[in-house]
């Protein structure tokens, strides 16, 4: 039987899952729009945020628009990478599972 492939721990928090499954599908987004497609909560989020961003998965940048704060958050080409990375080991086991 063929060695298992590790799922990256980092990617593999169902919040952190979806937010790099979501950023990796447009440019940039704010803070506001990742927490109404997920559903998180503001503490959750940021918590899920700071550590993709702590493994240089993500990165984030504060500006002001009209005077109010605006939080944007993107994906490096890092945090691509471990996503590409992420899905073809979970293609792997999912396929281990439905040969054994």
């Amino acid at each position: 039987m063929p060695e298992l492939p590790e799922l990256n721990p980092i990617i593999h928090g169902k919040l952190r899952l979806a937010l790099l499954s979501l950023l990796a599908t447009v440019e940039e987004a704010e803070f506001t729009w990742l927490r109404a497609k997920t559903g998180s909560t503001d503490g959750n989020l940021g918590a899920q945020l700071l550590k993709l961003e702590e493994a240089g998965y993500v990165e984030m940048e504060k500006r002001f628009v009209l005077r109010k704060p605006q939080t944007l958050y993107r994906i490096t080409e890092s945090g691509r990478t471990a996503l590409t990375q992420y899905v073809q080991a979970l293609r792997q086991l999912l396929g281990a599972a439905i040969d054994a």
